[in-house]
């Protein structure tokens, strides 16, 4: 009886020990399950890594201080807490600003310009020390408005549309100088339009339409001197053929004229005389003559 007891407590203990094994090892993965939890919830909370899209440039910074490293594209990892990344826009930007300024002869005159810009991706971290991520409003408006102001005070008003394309190509360059000196490049500048005032369209327009008159006019006085010049040739040549016939007439020649007559008559005349009737009639043309002289 007490050997079965015994071997009953054995094997009772036997099997609590088994269930305390199999609550231990329970007890384990939850612990590791909750630490590889813990781990991803800080890995995506700190995120170590940056990624760095097409046409953009990363600003790394240390606590704040902007480093002298720019992140080209792609992904790049980062100390968490230590290090913050800036992403700046290098792709190529377009501005469209207006301006009122005035030309050399003191018109007013409105103008609308489109630029076409880039940062210099190198130059990121410089731009976002120097300027920070608003460059537009602090660097490129004010920067065209005052190109813009310049050269147009150095054009009359009428030069600035007789002469736009150097007009744009001066801006441009201006613009390009000042720019570049903010690490900003130019791609594209153009003139969109000119505006003046009612006033001076008008004026223009008054003297376009006087230009064009007195270009008619002009054509017509050369036509009316071309046909009279040819009037004054053609009347001299024939001044002077008759001169020259005039000058060749002699007795002689016209002895020879009234004979060379006389024969054609001849030639043509079928042998038969005329009828005619009074005295003295001579029926032959050149025939008195002939008796005369023989």
């Amino acid at each position: 009886m007490s050997t079965n007891l015994s071997l009953y407590n054995k094997k009772n203990m036997d099997n609590q020990d088994i269930i305390g094994i199999k609550n231990l090892m329970n007890q384990g993965s939850w612990r590791n399950l909750f630490i590889v939890v813990a781990l991803v919830l800080a890995l995506f909370a700190f995120k170590p890594w940056v990624q760095i899209g097409a046409g953009e440039r990363g600003v790394v910074q240390n606590f704040g201080a902007v480093q002298d490293i720019v992140l080209n594209e792609g992904i790049h990892f980062r100390i968490p807490v230590m290090q913050t990344v800036i992403l700046m826009d290098v792709k190529i930007q377009k501005v469209i600003t207006d301006a009122a300024s005035a030309s050399s002869d003191l018109q007013d005159v409105d103008l609308s310009v489109a630029l076409n810009y880039h940062i210099i991706p190198d130059k990121a971290n410089l731009v976002y020390q120097t300027i920070g991520i608003q460059f537009k409003e602090r660097i490129i408006d004010p920067a065209i408005q005052e190109v813009m102001k310049a050269v147009s005070a150095r054009y009359t008003a009428e030069e600035l549309i007789t002469k736009r394309p150097a007009v744009s190509t001066e801006m441009q360059d201006a613009l390009t100088a000042r720019l570049l000196n903010s690490n900003i490049s130019v791609d594209a500048f153009s003139i969109v339009s000119f505006s003046f005032s009612q006033t001076f369209t008008d004026a223009i327009e008054a003297k376009q339409t006087a230009e064009q008159n007195a270009l008619k006019a002009k054509r017509d006085l050369d036509r009316i001197k071309v046909e009279a010049q040819q009037t004054i040739a053609a009347a001299t040549a024939e001044a002077e053929a008759l001169r020259l016939q005039k000058m060749n007439i002699s007795p002689d020649l016209i002895e020879l004229r009234k004979i060379e007559a006389n024969l054609k008559a001849i030639e043509k005349w079928n042998g038969i005389l005329p009828q005619v009737t009074g005295a003295g009639a001579i029926p032959f043309i050149g025939v008195g003559e002939v008796i005369k002289k023989n």
